[in-house]
């Protein structure tokens, strides 16, 4: 029996997973949206889409939670996008009275799914869904670690023309200006990074991927990304759909990992039937432990922002 994975937000992002999830045919597909003919359009499209690439899975557009009714995955992306000049922090308020929305509509339709929130500021919105939806913690993750990685690496791999499937990293820690690229992690054909780059091209490369996505929004101008953060989601859902049980970078639930308790933060977990099945611990050196504890208070510090602007957050 084929998996229902329900996309809640048919934008950009909700878009490029209808299609790709289409393409691997994970399963069938339910995007919704409150704009009543956005969904069912896009839905339409790629539906048609099927007799040209083979896929065999169903696809419907909706703005009625009704029809995403017992999903096995669902994957949200609704919420306001970044414009030019605006950071992932400046969407806070709406974001969160969006998230609560979609928290008690997946509550009612799917309390079993396995959840992926994509919707930024990434950190405190997964977390406030999965506390919004009473969800269990396993099943609820946030798409972040991935796209950082995917950045880091791309930029690696550009820089010391190497293939970028050569180059392994992880970069974790809150989704934002803070996050944190492990250099000390990263492997080049299996050898240390050291080995092929200087601290200042290194440095810039860093830089570059914490302003990954305000460098694309500049230049889109009338958005923000979405085919690299579309790819970075459905790496998460196929994992678990197929029990793959691949370690990968996620915003996850932390009850004493990495000297952090009750927050949702950018680590590599193993990721299968189960849903988070597993926290991976690596071993930080100093530079890394300092700069994790550093993006782990920025991501407190905009918990309670949230809080302040929602008090049932805290209880």
């Amino acid at each position: 029996m084929k998996k229902k994975i329900s996309l809640i937000g048919a934008g950009q992002i909700g878009g490029t997973l209808a299609h790709l999830i289409t393409l691997k045919e994970l399963g069938d597909v339910v995007l919704f949206d409150v704009a009543e003919g956005t969904a069912k359009g896009k839905a339409l499209d790629i539906a048609q889409s099927t007799s040209v690439s083979g896929s065999n899975v169903s696809l419907i557009g909706t703005n009625d939670y009704k029809d995403t009714n017992n999903s096995d995955v669902v994957i949200i992306t609704a919420g306001i996008p970044r414009k030019p000049g605006m950071s992932r922090d400046d969407l806070l308020e709406t974001n969160l009275k969006i998230i609560k929305q979609v928290a008690e509509g997946i509550k009612k339709s799917s309390p079993n799914a396995f959840v992926i929130c994509i919707t930024n500021p990434l950190d405190v919105i997964v977390m406030a869904f999965q506390k919004y939806s009473g969800l269990p913690t396993n099943m609820v993750v946030g798409m972040a670690g991935i796209l950082d990685s995917s950045r880091f690496k791309y930029f690696l791999s550009q820089e010391l023309k190497v293939p970028v499937k050569n180059v392994d990293s992880f970069v974790l820690g809150g989704h934002g200006d803070t996050m944190v690229p492990m250099p000390n992690q990263t492997k080049i054909n299996g050898k240390p990074l050291n080995q092929f780059i200087q601290k200042g091209k290194l440095d810039s490369i860093i830089d570059r991927t914490r302003k990954g996505g305000a460098e694309i929004g500049k230049l889109l101008q009338t958005g923000s990304a979405f085919y690299a953060p579309a790819t970075s989601g459905v790496e998460m859902a196929e994992s678990y759909i197929k029990d793959l049980k691949k370690t990968l970078p996620c915003a996850a639930y932390l009850n004493g990992e990495y000297g952090v308790e009750n927050l949702y933060a950018g680590v590599p977990v193993i990721i299968g039937g189960e849903g988070v099945e597993k926290v991976v611990e690596l071993t930080l050196d100093k530079y890394e432990k300092e700069n994790f504890d550093l993006s782990i208070k920025a991501v407190k510090d905009l918990m309670v922002k949230a809080k302040k602007i929602d008090p049932k957050l805290g209880s």
